[in-house]
C-alpha cells in the first residue's frame, strides 16, 4: 500500500495561502466562488452577445428593433394555426390557416380538384355544425386553396 502525501503549494504560493498549504482543495473565495468560474468547468454553450449587438442570425435581442421599441405584431401571422369560425349559407365552418412554412403534404382541393402542394399556404376547413357532432366534422376536414375557399359556390354537394 502506498502512502499518500498531501498536496503542498510551492513555497512562494504557500506564503500567500492563508491555510499555510494544508492538504485538500484551496479554500473558496468570498461568496463561495473559486476564481472566475467557481472551480467548475465552463459549459460548451456560446456566450450571450454583448448588449446592443445582434447574434449571428441577425436577430437583435428578444424580438425588438434597434431603438429598443417593440416590433409591430402581424395579427394574421399570430393567428395562423388557430381556427376561426365562419358563417355561410351552407352552415357554420371552422377555418384554420396553414402557412407555407407549415404546409408539408400534398392534398386535393375539393373545389377545383387540383393539388394543394407542399410549401403553398392554404386553409383547413371543417363543418362546425355537423349532423353527427363536432368529432365527425373534424374527421371530415379538407384542405382548400385560399382563393377557392373565398370564391366557393354554395351549391349542394
Amino acid at each position: 500500500m502506498t502512502s499518500r502525501t498531501p498536496y503542498r503549494l510551492p513555497p512562494a504560493a504557500a506564503a500567500a495561502d492563508p491555510d499555510g498549504g494544508a492538504a485538500g482543495p484551496p479554500r473558496a473565495a468570498v461568496g463561495g466562488r473559486l476564481g472566475q468560474n467557481g472551480g467548475m468547468p465552463r459549459s460548451n454553450r456560446p456566450r450571450r452577445p454583448v448588449s446592443g449587438k445582434g447574434t449571428a442570425s441577425g436577430r437583435n435581442g428578444a424580438g425588438r428593433k434597434r431603438g429598443g421599441e417593440a416590433a409591430e405584431l402581424d395579427l394574421e401571422r399570430a393567428r395562423a394555426g388557430i381556427a376561426r369560425r365562419e358563417s355561410a349559407p351552407d352552415g357554420e365552418w371552422m377555418v384554420r390557416t396553414i402557412t407555407a412554412r407549415n404546409a408539408g403534404k400534398t392534398y386535393i382541393c375539393p373545389e377545383c380538384s387540383t393539388a394543394v402542394l407542399p410549401g403553398v399556404a392554404h386553409l383547413v376547413v371543417w363543418k362546425d355544425d355537423h349532423l353527427f357532432g363536432a368529432a365527425a366534422g373534424l374527421a371530415e376536414r379538407r384542405h382548400w386553396h385560399t382563393n377557392c375557399w373565398m370564391s366557393r359556390s354554395y351549391r349542394y354537394r
